[in-house]
């Protein structure tokens, strides 16, 4: 489990299926806790019209043995600002990748977007019930009016 990115130059990859997410060993692999990662300038293209969508992402997850170094994320987020896919392929599509490559115990993203065609689509996923007595904090972001 040597990152491949942690201290070193990294290129932002050319697509979300070339991005490598680097997986560390999980310090409190004992304890059971929640770990957010917010991205509120999440960028990628509709697929059809080839415009910009916008997002602000939160994933939660309770890490098994292991846990996503932050700056592989980072990258791997990034990569999609040149990547035609809907709203729902994005959420979905990343949430279901950091869970089969991580395999926390439990994982939850919530894609807040901004509008297209006068209507923000927010699109949630999660891989189940979060483990009993973790501390699952609400993600809050409020509806559209509200983001700023």
């Amino acid at each position: 489990m040597t990152p491949k990115h942690l201290g070193q130059q990294s290129a932002l990859p050319a697509s979300p299926d070339e991005a490598v997410l680097d997986y560390v060993p999980n310090p409190r692999a004992g304890s059971d806790y929640c770990v957010r990662f917010a991205a509120p300038e999440f960028t990628s293209l509709c697929p059809i019209t080839g415009a910009p969508d916008f997002a602000h992402l939160v994933i939660d997850y309770v890490p098994g043995e292991t846990i996503v170094e932050s700056k592989s994320l980072k990258l791997f987020l990034g990569s999609f600002r040149n990547h035609g896919a809907f709203h729902e392929d994005c959420t979905v599509g990343i949430g279901q990748r950091l869970f089969d490559e991580m395999k926390p115990k439990w994982l939850r993203i919530g894609g807040y977007w901004y509008p297209r065609g006068g209507i923000p689509i927010d699109v949630f996923w999660q891989s189940g019930a979060p483990p009993e007595g973790v501390w699952i904090p609400a993600q809050d972001i409020p509806g559209y009016r509200g983001r700023g």
